[in-house]
């Protein structure tokens, strides 16, 4: 007799488990809060879906996941996404390391993941939200609550993910309260790969400013990203912000503020604030790829050239004129204030701004325009096999679990990878 197994949560790692434990031969029922499956897949990588990465490493996942992510990948890796894709009949292509279906469309993948459910007879129902799992006495199996609607397993796989995306999604949460109620420790949940909010009333207007730079945060010591950094008069975001925002909002304690609202966020200090300070300063460094030799080479070439300009003038000539704005601002210089001939060490000091810019941020976007959340079900709690130490027979997938990487394709991966582990787990 084929062993039934009950996946809760019908993204990416949901239909991956339940494919997974098909394949093994179980019998399987797939719910979803949404009437239809892989919504939130449809999404990603702005309707690409960037499914993998060949710079795959446990350093591109959160710290305390690192220590389990080895074996977890040496499991269900990079080329194991590739050749599931393949079993379902996507072509995959390399983009400088970004592993993309080759239609360029992220509703390939999640048609041919639902279409691989139907044809491996797996049953599924929309517009069912896990409610409860209760255990059976003697271990035999579980009574799952969904919506009025009740069950029966004999292993569980909770897949329901975390608290990001639009309200759409319905990615509200719960399932945290449910893991807590079955003994699992539940970290408490940030907003990640999201932008950063700053109320500075000197930052660009408008449109904004898009640059390549290095970006750091002042309080957090080993964090510093480089890319296409966007500032507006909201704040920065980007991707090198995006991928320390996580560290940011947990330094914060933004999103960590029980509210009594389950789809707010999930904290395990009722009523706490968590913040350790206001706000953090984030330093903007606009010539990354400049030596400090070289930058000083360039500082006297400029400055040398630069008598009887403006200094907005000047400055135009070095970056973006709305940088060139701020920091004129910042230094309490005229825009069109002459540059003197004995004011060349003054402006030395000024074109130093660029390596130095300061933002100061006083917290992250919610979780409804972050790409992923970060805290969730402890590792600790969990078999390497990714089923709950406390009640086993329960595992936990996908954003649910204490796992999330950078932007990239990291957390597809990590779908993929915990999907098939508990899926093939659960069938046994």
């Amino acid at each position: 007799m084929s062993k039934k197994v009950l996946v809760a949560g019908a993204g990416a790692a949901g239909m991956c488990a339940a494919i997974m434990a098909a394949r093994q031969g179980a019998s399987v029922t797939l719910l979803e809060k949404n009437d239809i499956a892989g919504k939130k897949i449809s999404m990603t990588g702005n309707g690409r879906c960037n499914l993998t990465n060949e710079a795959m490493s446990p350093s591109c996942y959160n710290l305390s996941a690192r220590s389990r992510m080895e074996d977890f990948l040496k499991r269900f890796g990079v080329s194991d996404t590739i050749d599931f894709m393949k079993s379902l009949g996507v072509v995959t292509q390399s983009e400088e390391g970004y592993i993309y279906p080759l239609s360029g469309q992220a509703v390939t993948v999640q048609n041919a993941m639902f279409d691989e459910v139907k044809r491996l007879g797996i049953e599924f129902v929309g517009g069912r939200q896990l409610k409860k799992i209760t255990p059976l006495s003697e271990g035999k199996g579980f009574e799952v609550k969904a919506s009025g609607e009740v069950y029966n397993a004999d292993a569980v796989i909770i897949a329901t993910g975390g608290l990001s995306g639009p309200k759409s999604t319905m990615s509200t949460g719960d399932s945290y309260y449910i893991a807590k109620s079955l003994g699992m420790e539940v970290k408490d949940t940030y907003p990640a790969l999201v932008a950063l909010l700053s109320d500075d009333k000197d930052l660009p207007k408008d449109y904004g400013v898009r640059m390549m730079a290095n970006v750091r945060i002042k309080e957090i010591e080993d964090i510093c990203e480089y890319g296409e950094v966007q500032i507006t008069s909201k704040g920065i975001s980007g991707i090198p912000v995006l991928q320390l925002s996580g560290r940011v909002a947990q330094y914060l304690g933004e999103g960590c503020k029980d509210s009594g609202d389950k789809s707010k966020a999930y904290s395990s200090s009722t009523g706490t604030d968590k913040a350790k300070g206001n706000t953090v300063t984030a330093v903007i460094d606009f010539f990354p790829t400049y030596s400090d030799e070289a930058f000083e080479d360039m500082k006297k070439e400029i400055s040398g050239m630069a008598a009887g300009k403006t200094y907005i003038q000047v400055l135009d000539g070095i970056c973006n004129h709305l940088i060139g704005v701020m920091i004129l601002s910042r230094c309490g210089i005229g825009q069109e204030t002459i540059v003197k001939a004995d004011d060349i060490n003054k402006l030395c000091d000024v074109i130093d701004n660029y390596r130095n810019v300061c933002i100061s941020i006083k917290g992250v976007s919610d979780y409804a325009s972050s790409q992923v959340t970060t805290g969730g079900v402890s590792l600790d709690d969990l078999t390497d096999d990714l089923e709950s130490v406390t009640t086993p027979g329960v595992y936990v997938v996908g954003e649910l679990a204490d796992v999330d990487g950078r932007c990239g394709g990291y957390n597809l991966q990590w779908a993929f990878t915990s999907g098939s582990i508990a899926g093939r787990a659960a069938a046994r």
